[in-house]
């Protein structure tokens, strides 16, 4: 599959159904969990209390393309940042990582909604 991707397949949002540090009552806590992802390679995301813009960019790998992207945001009333990445894992769904600057990260998993 990976071979056939293109850049504008990550494109679009995508609703986070699982998060490997997170629960889904906390990630789904004021809105469903998601990353929007622009054609011009920005965009946002939410889980929990957590919310933020990302900048990111396509790179190619060996095994595939990725969407790395930084992102800053908010956590409650605290600035937070961080980075991340995301790749397609079927036609509609990908699998990806948030990190915090100097903090924890978490796998997610989510499925393409538009």
């Amino acid at each position: 599959m990976q071979e056939s991707i293109k850049n504008t397949d990550f494109t679009g949002t995508w609703h986070i159904y699982e998060m490997e540090q997170y629960d889904e009552d906390y990630f789904d806590m004021e809105v469903q969990a998601y990353i929007k992802i622009e054609p011009d390679n920005n965009g946002d995301f939410q889980f929990g209390l957590v919310c933020g813009e990302i900048d990111g960019r396509i790179v190619d790998y060996a095994d595939g393309k990725r969407f790395e992207f930084t992102w800053e945001g908010n956590e409650e009333c605290d600035r937070v940042f961080g980075s991340g990445w995301v790749r397609i894992k079927e036609k509609s769904e990908l699998e990806g990582e948030f990190r915090f600057h100097h903090g924890d990260s978490s796998t997610f998993s989510a499925k393409k909604i538009k």
